[in-house]
C-alpha cells in the first residue's frame, strides 16, 4: 500500500510503499476512502504523544470501506461501510463496561498507539465495539471529518457541558474544534461566541451560528469582553485551541458556576498552564476535559446530521491528495486554512 512514512520526529515525512495490513482476530483492515488533517496529526510528527512508536504511520479520521476480517469479528463484513471513534476501546475494562471507551485503560488509536489512516489501508483492533456503521446517504469526506473534531466537539458540548437552550457559549479558537463546537451549540438553540485572532475564521463562525464575536488580536481584555457581550459570562466555555492564553480566558471569561470544557491538547510547553483557582473555587466553577466520543453515542449525532440540523460538511474545506498532505502537516503550527483538510486521493 502507499502510505505516509516518518522514522524521526520533526522529520518530513515520506510517501511509501508498505505491506498491507492484516486483521488481528478481532479486527478488521478498512481500505480508506478518505481522512481528515488534523493538529493532532502535527501533534504526534513533533513528539508530543508519548504513545507514538517509531517509524510511524499518521492519521486518525478516517471513513472507508471494510476490506478483511479476523475470525472473531460478529458485527462487520466486508464491504461495509464504516468510521470509527479516534479513540477505541478495548471493550473488557471498567470503563469500557461503563460506556466510557473514550477514556479506555488500555485504548487503541489509530494513529497514535498503531499506524494510521494516511494509507490506502488501515487495521483496526476491538471492530465489533468501536466501528460505526455509516448511513448512505452520507459520503466518505463528511464521514472522515467526524472522526476526531466534530465528534469530540459533540460529546464536549452536549455531554460534558450540557449545554441548553438559552445559555451563553464563549469558543476559544475557529479551527476545526472550535467551529464544530459552535454549530453544534447552536444547534441544541444555545448563543455561541466565537473568539481567535482571524477576522475570516470569525466571519465563517457567523455563518455556522455564533451569535458575536470577538477578535482576539485587537481585544486588550478577552474574558472582559465575553462578559460585557453575556451581561456576566459566559455560562459554558470551550478551549478549542489548547493554548495556556485561552484556557486561562475560557476560565476567565465563566458567570459563576459556569463550565469550562478543554478540548483543545495541552502539550509539550503548554502542558501547564495557568487557572485562575481562585475564581474556580470562589464561583464554583466546573472544568472538564473532553477526550473523543464513545461508538455508541454516534447515533444521536448521526441523527442530527441526517434531520439537517448539523451539516458537517460545511466544515470541510480543502480536498488533498496523499502527496499534498506531506507539506499541509509539517506547516499545520502556522496553517491558516478555513475549514478541514480532508485527504480523498491516494
Amino acid at each position: 500500500m502507499k502510505a505516509m512514512y516518518y522514522d524521526a520526529f520533526e522529520k518530513t515525512p515520506e510517501i511509501r510503499s508498505l505491506p498491507d495490513p492484516t486483521p488481528t482476530e478481532n479486527g478488521v483492515v478498512v481500505k480508506v476512502e478518505a481522512t481528515g488533517l488534523c493538529r493532532s496529526d502535527w501533534h504526534g510528527w513533533m513528539g508530543h504523544d508519548a504513545d507514538i512508536r517509531l517509524p510511524h504511520v499518521p492519521g486518525h479520521e478516517l471513513a472507508g470501506i471494510v476490506t478483511a476480517t479476523g475470525r472473531g469479528v460478529m458485527r462487520y463484513k466486508v464491504g461495509d461501510r464504516v468510521t470509527v471513534p479516534f479513540v477505541s476501546g478495548c471493550g473488557r475494562c471498567g470503563e469500557c463496561r461503563s460506556g466510557n471507551q473514550q477514556v479506555c485503560e488500555a485504548q487503541f488509536q489509530p494513529g497514535f498507539t498503531h499506524w494510521g489512516s494516511f494509507a490506502e489501508y488501515v487495521a483496526l483492533d476491538f471492530a465489533d465495539q468501536n466501528l460505526v456503521h455509516l448511513p448512505e446517504s452520507m459520503d466518505f469526506k463528511t464521514a472522515a471529518s467526524l472522526g476526531c473534531r466534530f465528534a469530540t466537539s459533540f460529546r464536549a458540548v452536549a455531554d460534558q457541558a450540557r449545554v441548553k437552550g438559552g445559555e451563553w457559549v464563549a469558543v476559544h479558537g475557529c479551527g476545526g474544534v472550535g467551529l464544530s463546537a459552535i454549530m453544534i451549540a447552536a444547534a441544541l438553540g444555545a448563543h455561541p461566541i466565537a473568539i481567535d485572532i482571524s477576522e475570516e475564521k470569525l466571519a465563517f463562525a457567523r455563518t455556522l451560528g455564533a451569535v458575536a464575536t470577538v477578535n482576539g488580536r485587537d481585544t486588550d481584555d478577552v474574558a472582559g469582553a465575553v462578559k460585557e457581550i453575556t451581561g456576566g459570562g459566559a455560562h459554558v466555555s470551550i478551549d478549542a485551541l489548547g493554548h495556556p492564553v485561552t484556557c486561562f480566558n475560557s476560565i476567565k471569561n465563566l458567570r459563576r458556576r459556569g463550565r469550562h470544557v478543554q478540548v483543545g491538547l495541552m502539550l509539550g510547553d503548554h502542558a501547564t498552564p495557568e487557572i485562575p483557582m481562585a475564581q474556580v473555587i470562589g464561583h464554583e466553577l466546573e472544568i472538564y476535559g473532553s477526550h473523543g466520543m464513545q461508538a455508541w453515542r454516534y447515533d444521536a449525532m448521526l441523527s442530527m446530521i441526517a434531520s439537517g440540523k448539523l451539516q458537517p460538511q460545511q466544515l470541510i474545506g480543502r480536498e488533498i491528495s496523499l502527496e499534498e498532505a506531506v507539506p499541509a502537516l509539517v506547516s499545520m503550527d502556522r496553517a491558516t486554512d478555513l475549514g478541514i483538510s480532508v485527504i480523498t486521493r491516494f
